[in-house]
């Protein structure tokens, strides 16, 4: 029987930005820290992380005591039923330096989403089945949205991850399953691969960076939420192993279910770590990827590798990079360079952050002489209650690929979000 590992079963924020708080302190619905392979910004992460006890910088306890009636009743749906609840809205405004002509030089969204994890099978062992879903409504504030203001600009990126206006959508809506007493696991159905592979810990666009380049690897023809089966095994207590099929042509928008999967997207990784504790402190992994032509949508065959590192020094300071190349026009880069950092303020449970990324684009998307793109970011996040931080940031594109005319744009942003 092919063993299968628990990076269904994921770690949370609280373990990746707030190394400093314990595992036995209270949280407020009492939702766990599983051990696991996904991202910070999966559904089961962000779920534990804002359960997670915070220490706000401006304390605002009427803002807290409001909340903790539904607190205390998803706690209990969680103890009786296994049923875990997430709702929140964030918020993205920003604004460009400059912009091609006629085109809008500010843009605005907002998306809500409602999340849960449902455990079905197995619960309170090592061993749990459950059902994982999330439910986004994403919309505009202004004529543009973050997602398209990059391109506005002329800028070859996405500076507001997954700030749109597409709507109602459904993410994930999937079964997670761990075998072999929580060493190995499976996901099958509808989820985002790139929750599960390539992952460091600092890449969160809900409470993190927001420039797509940074957060993610754009050397990899990054999928999109699709069907499909992915599996993962610790080998012992420092290597692991994992690899996924997806339909290719899956998008937030087509919700397809086990339909056409005639054209695959196929991932395999081996990553290594001191331990199992601090895969997500301490971190190497090298990523294979391979998409195929989707002749539909007239894309061509494309696959690469790449590289993801961190170190993180006396539970404060993350140290991270990324390395790409690829053949083919389906990435938005063919080779790509990022590094950056974080530092974590526990006495505030705030959290800054400084990244820059280098990319050249493929000819196919940038024309046949692409020109080379360096970007960089730099964002301080507020903690302003247990469920409310703002995050002001600054970007910064340098010889942006479809804006010769310009040799530096500067992009501000602002993010609010509340979780509850």
């Amino acid at each position: 029987m092919i063993k299968i590992s628990t990076w269904l079963l994921t770690l949370s924020l609280n373990t990746l930005y707030a190394p400093a708080l314990a595992q036995s302190v209270q949280t407020r619905a009492g939702y766990e820290a599983d051990p696991g392979f996904a991202g910070p910004s999966a559904t089961t992460s962000q779920l534990a992380e804002d359960d997670a006890p915070k220490e706000p910088a401006l304390r605002f306890p009427a803002f807290d005591s409001t909340l903790q009636p539904w607190f205390d009743w998803k706690r209990g749906l969680n103890e009786d039923y296994g049923l875990q609840l997430g709702v929140a809205y964030t918020s993205l405004y920003q604004a460009a330096s400059d912009v091609l002509v006629g085109a809008e030089d500010d843009a605005g969204s907002g998306i809500f989403r409602l999340s849960g994890r449902w455990k079905l099978l197995n619960r309170g062992s090592n061993n749990t089945g459950a059902l994982v879903f999330s439910l986004d409504h994403r919309h505009r504030y202004t004529d543009l949205t973050p997602s398209d203001l990059g391109f506005a600009a002329g800028y070859l990126g996405i500076p507001g991850t997954l700030f749109s206006d597409i709507n109602l959508v459904l993410g994930d809506l999937n079964w997670q399953q761990s075998f072999n007493d929580g060493q190995s696991g499976l996901v099958v159905g509808r989820y985002d691969p790139n929750d599960f592979f390539d992952v460091l810990g600092y890449a969160n666009p809900w409470t993190s960076f927001q420039n797509l380049a940074i957060l993610f690897n754009p050397s990899i023809a990054l999928a999109d939420w699709s069907t499909g089966i992915g599996i993962s095994h610790w080998l012992d207590e420092q290597w692991y192993l994992k690899a996924a099929v997806n339909d290719v042509n899956g998008t937030a928008t087509d919700v397809q279910l086990f339909e056409d999967l005639d054209e695959l997207y196929t991932t395999a990784e081996i990553g290594w770590s001191p331990s199992r504790e601090e895969r997500y402190f301490k971190n190497l992994h090298i990523t294979y990827w391979h998409a195929d032509e989707r002749e539909q949508a007239g894309v061509e065959e494309s696959d690469g590798i790449a590289i993801g590192a961190n170190w993180t020094f006396d539970d404060t300071w993350m140290i991270f990079t990324r390395l790409g190349w690829s053949d083919g026009s389906a990435p938005l880069y063919n080779s790509s360079v990022t590094a950056g950092m974080l530092y974590y303020v526990a006495a505030r449970s705030d959290l800054l952050g400084l990244a820059f990324n280098w990319g050249e684009p493929g000819g196919g998307v940038a024309g046949d002489s692409p020109s080379e793109q360096l970007s960089g970011e730099l964002f301080y996040r507020l903690q302003l209650a247990e469920n409310l931080a703002i995050t002001p940031s600054v970007q910064w594109f340098k010889d942006p690929a479809l804006n010769p005319d310009e040799d530096n744009i500067w992009l501000a942003s602002l993010r609010l979000r509340v979780s509850f």
